[in-house]
C-alpha cells in the first residue's frame, strides 16, 4: 500500500511539475505515462488489499487474483516505461517548436499568461532568452519597449536590485538560454516517471513469484489435497 501511495505521488509530482511549463510544449499525450502510472497506483492500493485478505485467509482464489491483478499492473507499468521514452525523445522538438510563439507573445504585464510563464521561467531556471539573452533583441515586446533592455526577470540573482536588464551591462543577466534547460527540466521529470515505474515493476514480480510459492506450497499441502479430494485423516 505503500507502494501504492509513492506511484500516485510520482505521478501527481510530474503534473504538477509540468503545469509550471505547460506554455513550452504542445502534445497533452505527454502527460499519459503519469495518468497510467497514478491509475496504476490506485490499483495497486487495491491490489493490496485483495492480497492482505487472502493471504489471511488462506484463500486459493483470492491469491489467484492477487497473481492475475499484478500481472495486469506489471504490463501497464512496462507501458509506462516504454511511453516514457517515446515522449522523452519527442520533448525537445515540442519545446523547440513553441518556445518562439511563447516569447514573441510576451508583454510584460501579469495580465498575459505567456509573460508570467516566461518571467517564471527565467527566475526558476536562472537563464535568459531562447539560446541566449539577445534572443530578446528579435521579439515583439523589444521592438515596442524601445529601451534596449530585456524583462527584469533575466537579471543575475547575484546583482541583486541594481540590475535594471540593460543589454548595456550584460554581466549583470543570465548568460545561458531557457530552451536547452527547458529540454533538460522535462526529460529529467521523464526519467523519474521511467525509474519509478521500472521500480515498482521489479516490486511486481517479486510479489507474484511470493503468491506463486504460496500457492504451490497450498496445492502441496497433504490437508489441502485431501479436501479437495474428500478424505479424511485416520
Amino acid at each position: 500500500m505503500a507502494a501504492a501511495g509513492i506511484l500516485c505521488y510520482a505521478g501527481a509530482y510530474v503534473f504538477i511539475t509540468y503545469d509550471d511549463y505547460d506554455h513550452f510544449f504542445e502534445d497533452v499525450y505527454t502527460l499519459v505515462p503519469a495518468v497510467v502510472i497514478i491509475a496504476a497506483g490506485a490499483l495497486l492500493f487495491i491490489i493490496g488489499l485483495i492480497g492482505c485478505c487472502a493471504t489471511v485467509r488462506e484463500s486459493h482464489c483470492g491469491l489467484r487474483t492477487f497473481v492475475f491483478i499484478l500481472l495486469l499492473v506489471f504490463m501497464t507499468e512496462v507501458g509506462v516505461v516504454v511511453l516514457g521514452y517515446i515522449y522523452r525523445a519527442k520533448v525537445e522538438d515540442d519545446v523547440n517548436g513553441s518556445i518562439q510563439k511563447v516569447y514573441n507573445e510576451y508583454n510584460g504585464t501579469n495580465s498575459n499568461s505567456q509573460s508570467r510563464a516566461i518571467d517564471y521561467l527565467q527566475r526558476q531556471l536562472q537563464c535568459c532568452g531562447i539560446h541566449n539573452y539577445s534572443d530578446w533583441r528579435y521579439t515583439h515586446w523589444f521592438e515596442a519597449s524601445k529601451n534596449n533592455s530585456v524583462p527584469i526577470s533575466c537579471c543575475n540573482a547575484k546583482v541583486g536590485g541594481l540590475c535594471t536588464g540593460s543589454l548595456v551591462r550584460p554581466e549583470e543577466l543570465y548568460q545561458e538560454g531557457c530552451e536547452a534547460l527547458v529540454v533538460k527540466k522535462l526529460k529529467e521529470i521523464m526519467m523519474y516517471v521511467i525509474w519509478s515505474a521500472l521500480t515498482f515493476a521489479g516490486m511486481q514480480i517479486l510479489g507474484m513469484l511470493s503468491a506463486c510459492v504460496v500457492l504451490c506450497r497450498r496445492r502441496n499441502d497433504p490437508a489441502y489435497q485431501l479436501l479437495i479430494t474428500g478424505g479424511t485423516y485416520a
